[in-house]
């Protein structure tokens, strides 16, 4: 079954072990093997490093006459959780997943987060089987595709911190506001404030990802007519 992922992923993993560690989530690994160390964690960790040098790197080489900020907004863009993950559905990711009985039934199969956060140990996975060489191919046959879709960039942070920043003397400050379920599966709520005033909030699996969600928010409520969709 995982010969056609590795069809669609453009690459075959040697070590097969390899390959299940990147598919299994935290839940699958602690119920298997009460470890989950034993999970995609370590290896999207890695991943995430890959993916941003490789995306910046094709940036930089591609676009030497955008400035510092736009770069860093494209990149936010490729590399968003909405965008991986969407990639991922195209790749039916979501049948590969090694998950436990609670995030089986939970519907962890189609959760944007972990789909996101495996396309990431699958890159690094790569990495560790074939090379750098290896996981670029995955990244520029996937994703870097992304960029001729997507003219307009979202990193939601950056992109509120300059709309506010057109007046003088105008502060953000980000406040986590709670955090819940169990450790394989956490969700965070952070709020976004304007010179000490709520101005947006959001969530999401991790606090950055809640972030940039809270961003997303302030920036719908405070300059609609900026507002513009990672999609």
């Amino acid at each position: 079954m995982q010969k056609k992922l590795e069809q669609a992923l453009g690459y075959t993993y040697r070590d097969r072990q390899l390959l299940e560690t990147a598919l299994s989530h935290t839940s699958y690994a602690n119920e298997i093997f009460k470890d989950n160390l034993h999970s995609y964690e370590r290896l999207e960790f890695l991943g995430d490093s890959i993916l941003g040098f490789v995306t910046a790197d094709y940036l930089f080489r591609t676009f030497p006459n955008k400035h510092e900020g736009e770069l860093t907004r494209i990149r936010a863009e490729l590399v968003c959780e909405k965008n991986l993950a969407a990639i991922a559905e195209r790749l039916n990711l979501g049948d590969y997943l090694l998950l436990g009985n609670g995030e089986e039934h939970g519907g962890g199969r189609h959760r944007s987060g972990t789909l996101c956060d495996v396309m990431e140990s699958l890159i690094a996975a790569a990495y560790l089987d074939g090379g750098f060489e290896a996981a670029k191919g995955i990244v520029q046959r996937l994703i870097l595709p992304e960029l001729a879709q997507k003219p307009k960039s979202q990193d939601y942070k950056t992109e509120l911190q300059e709309l506010v920043q057109r007046q003088k003397d105008q502060v953000l400050h980000y406040e986590l506001v709670a955090e819940s379920g169990p450790d394989h599966c956490k969700e965070f709520t952070v709020r976004v404030l304007l010179n000490g005033a709520p101005v947006g909030s959001g969530s999401g699996s991790s606090k950055k990802r809640a972030e940039q969600a809270a961003a997303e928010e302030a920036i719908r409520r405070l300059f609609p007519e900026n507002d513009s969709d990672c999609e």
